[in-house]
């Protein structure tokens, strides 16, 4: 009997997996999508994913590292903007992907690769502020404290439903704090 379907590369399905299994844990939720939803969505055979990726957790894993690297991508064409621009950024490009980053906080504690992929997410972000800080002359004794600022602010403002115009001008505050000559 001929094939009916065109032979795939096994990078090609997996990447195309991993579209299914971001769009599905973004708009349904990590907890609320199946390994089996995710093959059905995919068009494959439930165990085929397995072929992919060890455990769901994989599948996470593989998401959030395509969804970091496009943001790194991304974030070149922000990286000389003011402070201001750069901060709601990366609040606009978290909010976006809010379910992501929940699913992450709650993961974590109950999976170490998850863990550890926060942690390392924390280390790159970190870095990315103390870049952007430095760059705009923040003083080199007082920087520890200011990267741990902005990091805490990012995330409440993450955590607490603030109209953009509100998100904004804490933005504009905060980069105001750190570009203030002293």
């Amino acid at each position: 009997m001929p094939a009916n379907k065109r032979h795939q590369d096994r990078e090609e399905k997996r990447a195309e997996l991993l579209v299914e299994a971001r769009r599905l844990f973004i708009e349904h939720g990590y907890e609320n999508t199946s390994m089996a939803s995710l093959a059905k969505a995919a068009g494959v055979a439930g165990n085929t994913i397995y072929w992919y990726f060890a455990d769901k957790d994989d599948v996470l894993l593989a998401v959030l590292d395509d969804v970091l690297t496009e943001a790194l991508g991304d974030y070149e064409r922000v990286a000389t903007a003011p402070l201001e621009d750069q901060v709601v950024w990366v609040v606009r490009q978290l909010q976006q992907m809010q379910r992501l980053v929940n699913t992450v906080h709650a993961r974590a504690a109950h999976s170490p690769a998850i863990d550890e992929w926060h942690t390392g997410f924390h280390a790159i972000a970190e870095g990315m502020f103390r870049e952007a800080l430095a760059q705009a002359g923040v003083d080199h004794a007082g920087l520890d404290a200011e990267v741990k600022i902005g990091v805490f602010t990012v995330e409440g403002l993450l955590t607490h439903g603030l109209s953009q115009e509100e998100q904004q001008a804490i933005c504009r505050r905060l980069a105001e704090q750190w570009t203030r000559p002293t």
